[in-house]
C-alpha cells in the first residue's frame, strides 16, 4: 500500500484553491468595471479558468484524493492548480488546458475504479460528469474561445453533484421510473453538451433543457425535503440544497430561451451565474461543513451564522439577475460586489468556526 500524504500537503492544496477563489472573485469584481489594482489587462480572462479550474476542480479533486488517502490521486488537485499558475505566469492558453485536461483524465480514472468495484448509478453519472470536463478541456486545447469552454465545465459539476445527491436519495429505495427519469435528464444534458461544438445554440438549448429535467427530479425526490424538519446542519444543508435547484432549473430556463446570446452581455452573464453561483455554490456551502473536516481533519461545527453567506448568495443573484434581464448595468454592478462579499463572507465564517472549535 502506498503510503498517504502528509496532512500539511493537503493545507497547502486548499490555501491554493482559496487564493484562486480569491482570485478569481477580485477579477470578477474588476471585470464589472470597478477599479482594483490589476498587474495587466488581460488577467480579467482569467475569471473563469480560476472559478471553475483553480478553485473547484482542485477542491473536489482534493476531496477525492483525502478520501481515498493515495498520493497519485494529489496529482488532480496539483493538476490543476498548475494549469491556473501557467495563465497567471502569461504562459500560452494551451498549457493550461493541457494541465486541465490531464487532471480531468486522471479524475475519470479515479471514478472509473470506483465503479468497478461499486456498480452503482451514481458512480456511472460521476465517470460521465469527469468524461465531460476531460472532453471540455480537450476543446480549450483547440484554443476555442473560453465561453465554448464554460458549457463543459458547468455540465461537469452539475453531473457530479447530481451524482452525489443521486447516491443518497438511493437510500430511499425510489421507484424504478425515478431512476429512468434521472437518466433521461442526464442523457439530454450530455447530448446536448456533445452538440455544441457543431451547432453551438442548439447545444446550448439540449443542456438547459436537461438541467431543466435534473433539476426538476432533484427538487422533487431529493432527501433534503425530510432533511428540512431537522434542526441545525441538517436543515442548513436542505435548505442551501434546494435553493440550489431553483437556480438551476431557472439557469436551465435561460439556457434554453436565450441560447443565441451565450458567449456575451448581460443575458449570458445570467445564463452562467445562475448555474456557477446559483447552483454550484449552494453545493460548496451545503456540503461545506462535511467536505472540510475530510480534507482537512479539523472540526467545523455548525453555526447559525452559515445562513448569513447563504442568504446574502441568493440575494446578491436575484439582484444581478433583475439588473441583466433588464439591461440595468447598476443592477449587475452591485449584485457582483454583493456575490463577492457572500464568497467572502463564506471564507470567514468557515474559519472562524475552525477556530471556535480548536
Amino acid at each position: 500500500m502506498i503510503a498517504s500524504p502528509p496532512r500539511a500537503l493537503r493545507f497547502l492544496f486548499i490555501a491554493l484553491a482559496g487564493l484562486s477563489l480569491l482570485l478569481g472573485t477580485g477579477i470578477g469584481v474588476a471585470r464589472l468595471g470597478f477599479a482594483l489594482p490589476l498587474p495587466s489587462p488581460a488577467i480579467l480572462s482569467l475569471h473563469g479558468p480560476l472559478m471553475a479550474i483553480g478553485f473547484l476542480l482542485t477542491l473536489i479533486g482534493l476531496e477525492r484524493a483525502a478520501a481515498l488517502d493515495r498520493w497519485w490521486f494529489y496529482g488532480v488537485p496539483l493538476l490543476s492548480l498548475s494549469s491556473v499558475l501557467s495563465l497567471l505566469l502569461g504562459l500560452p492558453a494551451v498549457v493550461a488546458a493541457f494541465f486541465a485536461t490531464n487532471a480531468a483524465l486522471l479524475l475519470t480514472w479515479f471514478f472509473v475504479d470506483l465503479y468497478q468495484h461499486h456498480h452503482e448509478d451514481h458512480f456511472i453519472m460521476m465517470v460521465m460528469s469527469a468524461a465531460v470536463l476531460f472532453s471540455g478541456n480537450q476543446l480549450w486545447l483547440t484554443a476555442l474561445p473560453i465561453h465554448r469552454i464554460v458549457p463543459w465545465w458547468a455540465g461537469f459539476l452539475i453531473l457530479l453533484f447530481a451524482g452525489e445527491r443521486l447516491e443518497l436519495t438511493r437510500v430511499a429505495n425510489p421507484k424504478p421510473y425515478v431512476q429512468v427519469l434521472f437518466r433521461v435528464a442526464v442523457i439530454v444534458l450530455v447530448v446536448g453538451l456533445a452538440l455544441s461544438p457543431f451547432d453551438f445554440r442548439l447545444g446550448i438549448r439540449g443542456a438547459g433543457a436537461g438541467m431543466v429535467a435534473l433539476a426538476l427530479c432533484l427538487l422533487r425526490y431529493d432527501l433534503a425535503w425530510q432533511s428540512i424538519k431537522l434542526p441545525g446542519l441538517a436543515r442548513f444543508m436542505a435548505v442551501s440544497l434546494i435553493a440550489g435547484y431553483l437556480w438551476l432549473a431557472i439557469g436551465g430556463i435561460f439556457w434554453i430561451w436565450f441560447a443565441r446570446f451565450f458567449g456575451a452581455g448581460p443575458l449570458y452573464d445570467a445564463m452562467v451565474h445562475t448555474v456557477f453561483l446559483g447552483f454550484v455554490f449552494s453545493m460548496i456551502f451545503a456540503h461545506g461543513p462535511i467536505i472540510l473536516p475530510a480534507i482537512t481533519g479539523l472540526a467545523l461545527p455548525f453555526y447559525k451564522l452559515f445562513y448569513l453567506h447563504a442568504g446574502l448568495l441568493h440575494l446578491s443573484l436575484l439582484v444581478r439577475i433583475a439588473g441583466d434581464l433588464a439591461l440595468l448595468p447598476e443592477g449587475q454592478r452591485w449584485g457582483g460586489i454583493l456575490s463577492a462579499l457572500a464568497l467572502l463572507l463564506f471564507l470567514l465564517n468557515t474559519i472562524r468556526a475552525v477556530v471556535a472549535a480548536r
